[in-house]
Order: C-alpha cells, then structure tokens, then sequence
C-alpha cells in the first residue's frame, strides 16, 4: 500500500489556491454580475455534477441562508439539488437536458447561472448554457484543467489550471466563498 504525502498534498493545494491571485480581475467581474443581477430582483441559478454539484448546491444554500451574516434572503436554486426532477429530465429527455430543461423552465432574462465542472465537458451543462443564451441570462463558469469544451461559452469565466480534480473543486469553494463575501457585502443586515 502506498503511503500518503499529506504534507505533499497540503503544498499542492496550497499552490493552486494561491494561483487564483491572477484571476482577481475575473473574479471582480463575476462578484459584479452577481451582485448586479440579485440587486435588479433577478436570481441565480447553479449547477454542477459530482463533487462540482455539491460546490452549486452550498452556493445556492448560502444565498438563500446567509454566509457569515444575517440579511434578507437572496433568490437561489442548485439544479441538481431536485433528484426527482433530474431523474425524471434524465429518463424522458436524456440526461443532457437535466440542467438545460429547468433553465428553460426557470431561467428568465437577467438571471444568472452558474456552472461548476472540474473537466469542462458535461454536455449537460453545456446545454443548460445555450439553453441561458436564449434566454437572455448571464453565464459565470467556475472551470478546471484547460477549460473544455464549454470553455468560451461564458460572460465571465474562471479556469482553474490544475490536473487533480480535488484541487480544482478545492479552489472552487474558495472563489465561491470570495464570491458569497462580495454579494453579502452588498446586502447589509
């Protein structure tokens, strides 16, 4: 069995989460759409597979709870968060559409969605943000390795370069508690 290098391991994460330091100017831009689209009444939409679902279901929890401080309830939803709902899509519809068939449902003009993947190539995801093209919402895309093949089809997108699908969705859920800082920042108590 081999042994684990957890001090190994530590320095690696630590690496990536200090390479986001050269996405400040991204990061500033999607902390603004954001802010921007809940201020106009508008709500955000999140989603992700795997790991990456679970990063688009606490981002939507703490919108709609509160990340560090009490304030007026923000309008959020995970779509993968509804297990029936993605499983009945996937079985009628084919699992590319489990996200793209609730932002047709949902998503209107000025909403945002937000899209989490570690590889860049879920076609569903690809397909909930042409489905958010047509409607006029903005797209923010929280992406790893290269970016893959949805790379491009966002307003604001953050690409995290690592190799190991844990240190990207390690970084993930530091940018999205940065971005969870700036919208609680805008809304006061």
């Amino acid at each position: 069995m081999e042994r684990t290098s957890f001090g190994g391991q530590i320095r690696e994460s630590a690496l990536v989460i200090a390479s986001l330091e050269t996405h400040i100017d991204r990061l500033e831009k999607m902390a603004a759409v954001l802010v921007g689209a809940l201020k106009g009444g508008a709500k955000v939409l999140t989603a992700g597979n795997g790991g990456s679902a679970a990063e688009a279901m606490h981002m939507a929890e703490e919108l709609i709870g509160r990340f560090r401080h009490n304030r007026v309830p923000l309008p959020a939803l995970a779509l993968c968060a509804d297990g029936t709902g993605v499983t009945c899509i996937a079985n009628d519809f084919g699992y590319e559409q489990v996200f793209g068939r609730q932002v047709e449902a949902l998503g209107r003009e000025g909403d945002v969605l937000v899209v989490f993947s570690t590889s860049g190539q879920s076609a569903n995801l690809k397909a909930a943000m042409e489905c958010a093209r047509r409607r006029k919402m903005r797209v923010l895309c929280l992406l790893g390795k290269d970016g893959g093949a949805i790379r491009g089809m966002g307003d604001v997108e953050l690409v995290v370069g690592a190799a190991q699908t844990e240190r990207i969705q390690e970084a993930h859920q530091v940018v999205m508690h940065m971005l969870l800082d700036a919208v609680e920042k805008a809304f006061p108590a």
